[in-house]
């Protein structure tokens, strides 16, 4: 038996998606909604791409997912303090700052599990909040 200290809970789960054509053009009529939504180093790695929407439109679906996932809606955390961060192996996380921080740690959640997908109209992304510790894949604390 695994000890409960040792053994993550899921105590959220959120999921959103979003249209791409439709945030193309929100983007498009207000520019500044880049700043306010994603913090420098996401726009940072969507601009490496011709049409950054795909990898915004992927971020923004996280954040969204990000709040369901702690149970609350929106305008509960700024956008930007729920910055979508990528692991060397380009896996997704989250990193948390501001009110969306205390928030995850009033619920308990210690590590978050994120997915993000899309096509060429649609993103979708996933966020699992957990709690207790976990071991990563090399045996050490995730």
């Amino acid at each position: 038996m695994v000890p409960a200290d040792v053994a993550p809970s899921v105590i959220g789960l959120g999921t959103d998606l979003v249209d791409l054509d439709r945030f193309r053009v929100v983007l498009a009529r207000t520019p500044s909604l880049v700043e306010r939504l994603f913090t420098p180093a996401e726009q940072a790695y969507a601009l490496e791409r011709g049409d950054p929407t795909e990898r915004l439109g992927g971020r923004f679906a996280a954040k969204e997912a990000a709040l369901k996932a702690m149970g609350v809606g929106l305008g509960a955390a700024r956008f930007r303090d729920i910055e979508v961060v990528r692991a060397d192996s380009g896996a997704p996380s989250l990193a948390l700052h501001g009110s969306a921080r205390s928030r995850a740690e009033a619920m308990g959640a210690t590590r978050w599990l994120v997915t993000i997908s899309h096509t060429d109209h649609i993103a979708q992304a996933v966020v699992l909040a957990l709690t207790g510790a976990a071991r990563g894949r090399d045996g050490g604390e995730a």
